[in-house]
């Protein structure tokens, strides 16, 4: 029986990783809870008032724009979680 070659190629070995790995600050959870959190309370309650709250003299479109920011600004926190 013929025998096999032998690799040519060295093994794959990943790099090492760094002494220290990064870690998301304190901050960013609560923060990134609190935006996803109040953004979601901004919108439901202006949809649950008939459109007089949060703040009625600002109007519909700006309403939905503030509770939306607030739940875009979570999710960009989101992104940094680690």
């Amino acid at each position: 029986m013929p025998k096999s070659r032998v690799r040519s190629k060295a093994v794959y070995t990943p790099p090492t990783r760094s002494s220290r790995a990064k870690v998301s600050p304190r901050w960013l959870v609560p923060t990134m809870v609190g935006c996803l959190v109040v953004g979601l309370a901004w919108i439901a309650l202006f949809y649950i008032t008939g459109q007089n709250l949060p703040i009625r003299a600002i109007g519909a479109p700006w309403n939905l724009a503030i509770g939306f920011s607030f739940i875009v600004a979570g999710l960009g926190l989101a992104t940094r979680w680690r």
